[in-house]
């Protein structure tokens, strides 16, 4: 019976020896004679195993990473099995939907989509510590509360991550898939390793780094109630884990590149004050713009006193987290509000805004995309 089945249809696929497969996928048949062209030739799998020879039920294929088993009589309902390729067009006749003869959908995507950026949904947003929802428990175990709830879009993500017990933080190597991340150490410190970047560092509070995409790291051990502020643009983006690589993978690479952005870490006790785009403060530049080529610009922000006016902005991003002090957030959008450490706002594009009233202590964080942008005086809003 088996004579009817060619024998380039059988044995291992390259790098799935069958003594290494523990593991398999079951999915059921109607007439497996009729699966079988359609596992192997559409879709480039090997078959391994099939039996009983005198009428064949049950058979076992191999390829892409993923092995499965078509058995008549199976109770399971058919399923969606993903595959993955380097050339989506070149496989399977460039068909991204296929229904094979047994139920199964077989999607054929992209191994490696490329970033999607969505276009920014500008709008104005405040968000007061005061009012916020308890914390949410996130990856490794951290706390997270969303600083900007609608995402402008989902062209951003800023969250605030606190980690209330200090000591080894369960993280893996890993790595984002993002155009730009931020990590902010607001209090406290923590240890982190990167791609790279030698040996572990200690982030302390003040201090930050950009992560560029795709850059292998890891969270190693916090300082109790350490927190952070973490952007990251889009708001939807991959975490991989890494298990290959080992950090630190090396000594200092300072030529490193990542997708066209080095690694920064800013360090607070190296920092130059210079003036801020708004009259009445003065702003350390962290680096972030230039090592971002332009993509982002990440400044810390304090008062130096005199006058305050009004302002506007062509950013297309612009985000601000209150670190301490108080000020009056006016606009021409809604009544002031008052502001105070933990609390973030976004101003859009052209918004007449003032930052009145602020305190002597008052500093800010403020991060921009692009790095690089006008700020223009306006009249007050009458």
């Amino acid at each position: 019976m088996l004579s009817q089945f060619p024998r380039s249809l059988f044995g291992q696929v390259k790098g799935i020896g069958m003594a290494e497969v523990r593991a398999e996928i079951r999915l059921p048949t109607q007439e497996l004679r009729d699966d079988i062209p359609f596992f192997t030739k559409v879709l480039g799998m090997r078959m391994d195993m099939i039996y009983p020879a005198d009428d064949p039920s049950v058979a076992v294929f191999s390829g892409h990473g993923v092995r499965v088993r078509i058995e008549a009589g199976a109770q399971e309902p058919p399923g969606t099995l993903r595959i993955l390729s380097d050339d989506p067009d070149g496989f399977a006749d460039g068909q991204r939907v296929i229904t094979a003869p047994n139920g199964t959908r077989v999607e054929i995507t992209e191994l490696n989509p490329p970033l999607a950026m969505p276009d920014t949904v500008h709008s104005f947003v405040v968000r007061r510590l005061a009012d916020q929802a308890p914390w949410v428990i996130g990856r490794a175990g951290m706390h997270y509360r969303d600083l900007i709830p609608d995402r402008l879009g989902g062209s951003i993500i800023a969250s605030h991550i606190r980690i209330p017990y200090g000591g080894p933080v369960p993280d893996m190597v890993h790595y984002h898939t993002v155009g730009f991340q931020l990590i902010f150490c607001y209090k406290g410190w923590v240890d982190l390793v990167y791609e790279d970047q030698g040996e572990p560092f200690r982030l302390h509070a003040g201090c930050c780094v950009i992560q560029p995409p795709e850059i292998r790291h890891r969270v190693l051990f916090a300082s109790e109630n350490i927190e952070v502020i973490e952007i990251g643009v889009p708001a939807e983006h991959v975490t991989t884990i890494d298990h290959d690589m080992e950090l630190p993978n090396g000594p200092p690479n300072p030529e490193s590149r990542f997708q066209g952005q080095r690694f920064v870490h800013h360090e607070v006790d190296k920092a130059v004050w210079g003036p801020f785009r708004l009259a009445g403060f003065e702003a350390r530049d962290t680096g972030i713009s230039d090592g971002t080529q332009g993509v982002a610009g990440v400044q810390v922000v304090r008062r130096t006193g005199g006058a305050v006016d009004w302002a506007a902005h062509d950013c297309d991003i612009h985000f601000t987290f209150v670190m301490g002090g108080t000020m009056r957030l006016e606009s021409a959008a809604q009544a002031p509000v008052d502001l105070a450490p933990g609390d973030a706002f976004v101003i859009p594009p052209q918004l007449a805004v003032r930052y009145a009233d602020p305190s002597d202590d008052l500093e800010l964080l403020e991060v921009s995309l692009p790095g690089v942008f006008a700020t223009r005086s306006v009249q007050a809003p009458s």
